[in-house]
């Protein structure tokens, strides 16, 4: 196999994102609102809550998750504007943070987010730490904050 050959197969092996993409976060609360949707936690991440919360777990299940098809979620409280926030937004700030599951953890690393340049471009409508004097994540960053769907 030539050289060519192996370059051109790398390369089409590489993301659209290949040399990376500008971001950091602004804690700005934007992606914890919007429309209605899931936030999924595993039993892991549950239980950091409830330990973060200094709470047990069946009133961290009772306050603040909802039951769907045996898995939890975050429950959502509708806005004045017909929004939802997340139950942890308070003052457009997450208020368990250093506990937040995985879902929001990675977030803007979600596999839809990543399909084209489109999709990041309209992510970045809302996200107001995409732009381009952001820090540049570069790929291998990327690909280990993806999302994991499970």
């Amino acid at each position: 196999m030539n050289k060519l050959k192996i370059i051109e197969e790398t390369s089409q092996d590489l993301p659209w994102y290949k040399n990376g993409l500008k971001f950091k976060c602004t804690e700005c609360g934007k992606c914890c609102t919007g429309p209605t949707g899931y936030v999924w936690v595993n039993e892991q991440e549950r239980a950091s809550l409830a330990e973060h919360l200094n709470i047990s777990l069946s009133e961290l299940n009772r306050r603040y998750l909802r039951q769907r098809d045996n898995r939890y979620s975050l429950i959502e409280t509708k806005t004045q504007s017909g929004e939802f926030d997340c139950v942890f937004l308070k003052d457009k700030k997450c208020t368990v943070y250093q506990a937040r599951p995985q879902q929001c953890r990675t977030f803007p690393w979600w596999p839809e987010n990543l399909t084209s340049e489109e999709s990041w471009r309209q992510v970045g409508l809302e996200c107001e730490g995409i732009n381009d004097q952001a820090p540049l994540v570069p790929t291998a960053e990327i690909a280990k904050n993806t999302l994991k769907r499970s």
